[in-house]
């Protein structure tokens, strides 16, 4: 099994070549355009950017392995994000259940939906669930296109490492953004590709600008980048709140 830096760690979402086209300049509704497909890159292009290759379920391994917690802090992320007890929170990607448990353990009030499109992800993290006795996780099978959430349903939706692996981003977003309440918070954990330093392959980075410009293309509005992460940018953006 090959496992190189650059595949990304969680939302492992299967992308097939249907609509891959290799002819340089295709659209598909004007969204997204098509070109021989790079070496990390499916050949899909949305908003200048290509979007990358990811990785199945049978890397669940790397998900967890030892030294995540040192090498990426993912223990600081977990302890950042702006939760209250009581908020709904989904782990988009959820994939094994890395962030799922320990932010559950964070809102003992609310609950976490555990969002994957892997029915196999979902069983390791059910089973993981119930050997815990958690009470508040929720296992939600969504799509290429959407989470599968309930409208106004979500206070905090959260994605480590993997937004840039969506074969439909624009669907997904806006997806997302439907199921946040007005003033829910969506938050992008994503490689910083300002730093050559990061040792992560390019298309499994994105740069501050990027997501900026995709997230406000659906409606959110951007509320602050932090980057107390080694690696990582951490950008938090909000549904407007009509009231």
């Amino acid at each position: 099994m090959r496992l190189p830096y650059g595949f990304t760690f969680l939302f492992l979402w299967c992308i097939t070549a249907a609509g891959c086209s290799a002819d340089s300049g295709a659209t598909d509704d004007g969204v997204y355009e098509f070109k021989t497909a790079s070496r990390d890159g499916i050949g899909k292009v949305y908003m200048g950017r290509e979007i990358s290759h990811v990785m199945g379920h049978l890397g669940a391994g790397w998900l967890e392995r030892p030294e995540r917690e040192r090498l990426e802090r993912t223990d600081l992320l977990i302890d950042r994000l702006p939760l209250r007890p009581d908020h709904h929170v989904a782990d988009i990607g959820a994939g094994t259940g890395y962030f799922t448990f320990p932010v559950a353990a964070r809102v003992p009030d609310g609950q976490v939906y555990a969002v994957d499109i892997q029915p196999e992800m979902l069983a390791m993290l059910s089973d993981r669930s119930r050997s815990l006795s958690v009470d508040n996780v929720t296992a939600v099978l969504g799509s290429e296109t959407a989470p599968n959430l309930s409208p106004g349903s979500i206070d905090v939706a959260f994605i480590v490492d993997a937004y840039h692996e969506f074969s439909h981003p624009r669907e997904m977003g806006l997806a997302l953004a439907d199921a946040l309440r007005p003033g829910g918070k969506l938050i992008l954990i994503e490689y910083r590709a300002e730093d050559r330093s990061v040792p992560i392959k390019a298309l499994h980075k994105m740069s501050e600008a990027q997501v900026r410009r995709e997230m406000e293309a659906i409606g959110l509005t951007w509320i602050v980048t932090e980057d107390y992460l080694p690696q990582q940018h951490v950008l938090v953006f909000a549904k407007p709140d009509k009231s």
